[in-house]
Order: structure tokens, then sequence, then C-alpha cells
């Protein structure tokens, strides 16, 4: 028998971002384009003319504010749940933004969308893939939540998405750091580390990661940026500036 809930209309939001320049229609419940989406777009320097793939792009929440700060570049999303797809798309179309949305799933590989490489390719892949290891989420959260293919098939796509030289970023949780780390230094390298504390005086819980294509240079390890301070202001000054659309994280 179908769940009762399965069958309530879906409500939506209508959210703008970096400072109103974005509006976003999103589920008001489930998974919700927030911090990390604002991270991960601040993090990329794509200069006009370069092409830039988003795996999991949900309803396009990171990919519209890439739009937003890097002029004339060519997007690309790749999404699984086809309702969260057409709804990028819907997004992009209302934001003036061309970007191609192409329904599919990430564990296909790369090749399957046949595509050519991109200059950047990007994602917030679901933070877990062990389902033992955390109470199930809500079903809506689910395909946010849990990488069913494990984050290997995220990198393995990334690896493959991106042209020699190309550019990798990524925004997770900083106890996969070595995961990440070893997955995609399979065929990248050059990689560069910000670390991203709620508070400043707590560990990191996310890292945003650069890594480049056939890279070779040190890795570095760069300033962190902490979100909160304990004096009741939502966000610190530099966490404001990003969500804003007025400050970058440059790698």
């Amino acid at each position: 028998m179908p769940n009762a809930a399965d069958s309530q209309p879906v409500s939506y939001t209508d959210d703008r971002l970096l400072g109103g320049r974005v509006l976003l229609r999103q589920p008001a419940r489930g998974y919700r384009a927030g911090m990390d989406a604002a991270l991960l777009a601040a993090a990329v320097e794509a200069k006009p003319g370069e092409r830039l793939i988003e795996a999991g792009c949900g309803v396009g929440g990171a990919l519209l504010q890439v739009a937003a700060r890097c002029a004339d570049v060519a997007l690309t999303g790749v999404e699984r749940d086809p309702s969260a797809a057409a709804l990028a798309s819907v997004n992009a179309a209302t934001n003036g933004v061309r970007a191609e949305i192409v329904c599919a799933d990430v564990a296909a590989g790369f090749r399957s969308l046949a595509l050519q490489p991109f200059d950047w390719a990007i994602s917030n892949p679901p933070f877990f893939d062990d389902p033992n290891a955390l109470r199930a989420p809500a079903a809506e959260k689910s395909g946010a939540w849990m990488a069913d293919d494990g984050l290997q098939a995220w990198t393995r796509f990334l690896l493959k998405a991106v042209r020699e030289g190309g550019r990798i970023v990524v925004v997770h949780r900083a106890d996969r750091l070595a995961d990440l780390l070893s997955l995609l230094g399979e065929t990248a390298g050059s990689f560069a580390i910000r670390p991203i504390h709620a508070h400043a005086d707590e560990p990191a819980k996310r890292v945003l990661v650069q890594a480049i294509k056939t890279g070779k240079a040190p890795l570095r390890l760069l300033p962190p940026l902490v979100l909160h301070d304990r004096g009741g202001a939502k966000h610190t000054p530099e966490a404001e500036a990003i969500l804003r659309g007025e400050a970058v994280l440059p790698f």
C-alpha cells in the first residue's frame, strides 16, 4: 500500500541567494541548497569560455551561483532525480542562465554521457556511503545523503570529467579528507585544502578540496574559513560576504 505521505503535494519555497542575484525554487522539505552549495560555488574561478560540470547538481543551487559569479562559462549539471533535474532546468531558465541539465546517474560514469572533458568538475557528493554508520535520513533526503555506490564512484566520475590540467573542486566532510586525497590522487594532484570550521574553537567539519588532473605541485593547506562566532551574529563577516556574493574562496 502506498505511503500516505507519498501522495501529499510537494510544496516549494522561492529563496534568494547571493544577495538576491539568484532566485532558487526548491522543495520546502528534504535536501535544500545551503552553505555547502555556496562554498562550492565561491571556490570556482572559471574564466570566460571555460566549461564546467557539476556532479549531483540537485535543483541547481551551486550551478546557478557559479553562473552569477563567473561570466560566460558553459554549464552542465548531472542529476539522477528526475524531479530535481527538471526543477534545475526551470531554475536556470528563471535566472536567464543557459545550462544543460542531464538526468543521469553519476555511478554510470562520465563516459556514459558522451561529452567532451571539461575545464572544471565540481561536486558536493553525498556525505555517507555506509547505511549502518548513521540513522537513516528522511526518505526525501536519502539520495542526497547516501552515496549508493560509494565515494569512489563520485571521484572517478570527476576524474574522467576533466581534461588534463582541469580542476576538480569538492566540498565534503572533514573526516573523509584522507579518502578524498587517496581517491582523487589516482590521476590528480596539486591539492589545495581549505578547512571549514563552524566555530573557531571547534574542529573543522567540512573541507573544500581542489585537485588538478595530472598536477604535480606540493599539497597546500590554506587558511581556514570560520562560519560562526559566539557573539550572536548568524555568520562571521567572512562567511556573510561569501553568502552575499561579495567574496570568493580562492585556491
